[in-house]
């Protein structure tokens, strides 16, 4: 009987067990869930622990959009569970493998409904009209699941309209493991209840009734009141005969532990250019002049988490690969919104997006990678945005004002229609700043008016073009600004490659030794012997395929490292920089 009401659905709550901003402790055949409505509408039936440390999640923060753990702070997404920040880690954004488990929930009669394997639909109920019903309070029991049906078939109630007295004919309409339907019938009133029997565990249970109407303002106070002085008096009942009964065994519920290395930071998954997703243009409108907007849905499941600054790979029908940033704001994570400008001097990249794909299409897409993470222990953050750069800085900022920290938006554009995403920016508020028009020389200004003022645990992201990041860059090192305080992401590399030199390439944890050519990337030469690497851009902007250096003077052609990073010689970007030296040694 066990494995069948696994795979049977089973009500966990009521639809008013879920008011917004608030998390719903259910429990199913010995299996605690943590139940909670986002903003968007969508239930969320998730195992009820912290991924770190096993706190209940619902006694957490449902603020809309995320479920926060109360003990270390841990964040998890709608929808997918993904974990989308953990403050002891500030600087980094989770693994894809840290994602808390799911369960499938379906709305219907006025409860919410699940099962841990679960087996075709919500049966329908005969006499029980969608949206017409009204769902009684659950009445918890200390009893098991079949002495509560046995019980329910006896219960006796008046119908709607003649609650006083005890005198209505009451049949049986149908019974099965976890269900009793009766009706009662007088003086021409006829109502129908269904009870559905939730098992708790082995000897406790829920009741959850159901009319098949359901009135308002005093009626609906009566017939409420009505049932539940009479399901408290069978409670009584059951329970006292359950006491006497002997005590079935409790049900130990399997719980899939966390490995410890998931648990922390685990290194990506190599996986190369892979597109692992497909997905279709739901909707494609224009977003600012010059750029086109695409909101692209799973053509099956869910979309991968991913955290604010995260990009992916779009592989277009022309064979070309680009990276897009995903300007969604947290709990959007039904599906992905991308921004794409129209370059006077594409490659065919987004001449493609914005000229041949259209709504209905189906794309390839990678998973989410997120080489920009966002920081959310600052005292206070400053984005600055230069035209499509705004993107993934968007999403930034939508989770800042989530979670009222502070922070202030710089967007730098033309003129008012080259400001993209203006639905997203309006919700800003006063945090946006639009600077139009400016030139070379009075942005520098006004980067300098911006970033004046430096204090201890600030914050400053930047996205735009080359220039006018390194002049933001610049500005920041000079006003005193920590590099580890100034975070970047730039469109493209657009320096001039060198790849004239030749040198040696040994990989210590693989023990190869490769020999990189003239006109060869390292990337390149490891993947033509054998060895995956992850990349996306492969140009020396996003940071996806960094490696550690061991040993050996690289010669930097990115645009990723900042000169931090870049003096110590302790990393590389594969898809571009080279070597000084004869020899590299990589940690690889």
């Amino acid at each position: 009987m066990l494995d069948t009401a696994k795979t049977r659905w089973h009500p966990i709550a009521a639809s008013y067990d879920l008011p917004f901003r608030h998390v719903f402790h259910a429990q199913l055949l010995g299996r605690e869930f943590a139940v909670w409505r986002a903003d968007d509408g969508y239930v969320n039936i998730w195992e009820n622990r912290c991924l770190h440390r096993g706190v209940r999640l619902s006694i957490g923060i449902n603020d809309g959009r995320e479920l926060k753990c109360q003990y270390h702070g841990w964040r998890y997404s709608n929808r997918t569970a993904g974990c989308t920040y953990i403050p002891a880690h500030p600087a980094d954004a989770p693994a894809r493998t840290i994602t808390n488990r799911t369960f499938a929930g379906v709305e219907r009669y006025g409860l919410v409904w699940s099962a841990e394997e679960p087996h075709g639909r919500v049966p329908d109920v005969a006499g029980l009209r969608e949206g017409e019903q009204l769902a009684l309070r659950g009445i918890p029991l200390n009893a098991p699941a079949d002495a509560v049906v046995s019980a329910l078939t006896g219960y006796r109630f008046q119908p709607n309209g003649r609650l006083q007295g005890n005198t209505a004919n009451v049949s049986l309409e149908g019974s099965d493991t976890f269900s009793v339907a009766l009706r009662a019938y007088e003086e021409g009133a006829e109502t129908l209840v269904v009870f559905f029997v939730q098992p708790v565990d082995s000897s406790r249970s829920v009741i959850r009734g159901v009319l098949d109407a359901g009135p308002q303002g005093a009626e609906r106070l009566a017939i409420l009141r009505h049932h539940n002085e009479r399901l408290s008096k069978l409670r009584e009942i059951a329970e006292r005969e359950a006491q006497a009964a002997p005590q079935p065994a409790p049900l130990e519920p399997v719980i899939e532990r966390v490995s410890p290395e998931l648990a922390e930071m685990p290194e990506m998954t190599a996986h190369g250019r892979k597109a692992t997703i497909r997905v279709t243009v739901a909707r494609k409108w224009l977003a600012a002049d010059g750029i086109a907007a695409f909101e692209l849905r799973p053509v099956q499941g869910l979309l991968p988490t991913f955290q604010p600054g995260a990009h992916i790979d779009v592989h277009m029908p022309n064979g070309l690969v680009r990276q897009y940033s995903i300007t969604n704001g947290p709990g959007e994570s039904d599906s992905y919104v991308i921004g794409v400008k129209l370059e006077r001097d594409s490659m065919g990249g987004s001449l493609c997006m914005h000229e041949t794909v259209r709504e209905g299409d189906l794309l390839a897409i990678s998973e989410p990678r997120n080489n920009f993470p966002l920081r959310r222990d600052a005292v206070r953050t400053i984005f600055v945005a230069g035209g499509i750069g705004v993107t993934p800085l968007l999403a930034m900022a939508q989770a800042l004002k989530n979670q009222n920290l502070d922070y202030e938006f710089h967007y730098f554009a033309q003129n008012q229609e080259q400001l993209a995403f203006p639905e997203k920016t309006a919700l800003l508020g006063e945090a946006l700043k639009p600077h139009l028009g400016f030139l070379p020389e009075t942005t520098a200004a006004k980067l300098k008016e911006i970033l004046s003022g430096y204090r201890p645990d600030m914050h400053v992201y930047l996205c735009g073009p080359g220039p006018m990041l390194e002049a933001a860059r610049r500005i920041a090192a000079d006003l005193g600004w920590p590099e580890t305080a100034v975070h970047f992401e730039y469109f493209k590399n657009t320096n001039t490659i060198d790849d004239s030199s030749s040198f040696e390439v040994a990989l210590a944890r693989s023990c190869v030794t490769l020999q990189v050519t003239a006109g060869k990337t390292i990337l390149e030469t490891m993947r033509e012997a054998g060895i995956d690497m992850p990349s996306s851009c492969e140009q020396g902007a996003c940071g996806t395929c960094l490696a550690t250096v061991i040993e050996g003077e690289p010669d930097h052609q990115d645009v990723y490292l900042n000169d931090a990073e870049r003096k110590s010689g302790t990393k590389i970007m594969t898809c571009v920089s080279r070597a000084r030296s004869a020899r590299l040694v990589l940690d690889l």
